[in-house]
């Protein structure tokens, strides 16, 4: 599967999130249920996933938390 038809499915599964919840909730209840849509879908999907930073030669781990990584390509 390539990008173009994984961000297919990743933009019907918010598109469908949004137009079941609507407007003004939090963050964390949209990422919920684009996460259940998404599983759904049957792609590989990682929620919350630490990224670290890499600043010369040295990791900091305190670096970035991915809201998705999904089939190892997309964030």
């Amino acid at each position: 599967m390539n990008e173009n038809d994984i961000s297919r499915i990743i933009f019907d599964a918010g598109l469908k999130v949004h137009r079941q919840l609507g407007a003004g909730l939090l963050e964390s209840a949209y990422e919920e249920c684009l996460y259940f849509e998404l599983q759904k879908s049957g792609l590989l999907i990682e929620k919350q996933k630490p990224m670290p930073l890499i600043y010369e030669d040295i990791k900091l781990d305190i670096g970035y938390r991915l809201d998705f990584l999904i089939e190892k390509k997309l964030l």
